[in-house]
């Protein structure tokens, strides 16, 4: 489902993300294959130095479709960036990213807290992030960060996730899937 970012998959990642349903989105935008493969590249030395964690996403059959990142880490925390390509909206891909994404950052990276910064146009983004189960809206709760973030006018939504409600979700999925296996 994720693999760590490979120069090899530019291809196949650079023209999923040009596609103007997607590309208004990204937050590496690369204007040119070159200039993708440049940034990637970048990507994979920045993880190296411990800024960032990035993965590419792949599909049932181990093609690249997206990618999903932890940008800006700072104090046990991050923003998440996650785009996948248009073929593959609305199949599950997002939530089994994020989930696979979320368990390496909390439980193997000692990342607490994840934010997501989404443009309140991207409705698309919007209600996918309201569906996790884990996602709590901090325009409020995190007012500082909120503030920095729209510092240029109210352009983004703020969403965090904690390491202990990501922890309390899974138990609790966990258990469900006990109940379930008892009554069938």
């Amino acid at each position: 489902m994720l693999k760590k970012r490979d120069v090899a998959d530019s291809h196949a990642l650079y023209e999923l993300m040009i596609d103007p349903s997607v590309f208004p989105f990204v937050r590496q935008k690369a204007y040119s294959y070159e200039e993708f493969v440049f940034l990637t590249k970048q990507t994979i030395e920045a993880e190296e130095r411990g800024e960032l964690i990035s993965r590419t996403i792949l599909d049932e059959w181990n093609n690249p479709i997206g990618t999903i990142n932890l940008f800006d880490i700072n104090e046990n925390s991050g923003f998440l960036g996650t785009w996948i390509g248009k073929p593959y909206f609305g199949k599950g891909y997002n939530k089994l990213a994020k989930d696979a994404f979320f368990e390496e950052l909390f439980f193997y990276c000692d990342i607490q807290t994840v934010f997501m910064r989404i443009r309140k146009e991207n409705i698309r983004s919007i209600k996918a992030a309201s569906k996790l189960p884990y996602t709590t809206l901090a325009n409020e709760l995190r007012s500082d960060i909120y503030e920095k973030i729209n510092q240029h006018g109210e352009v983004y939504d703020l969403f965090q996730i904690e390491k202990d409600q990501y922890h309390l979700y899974l138990m609790r999925s966990e258990q469900q899937e006990i109940v379930e296996a008892k009554e069938a």
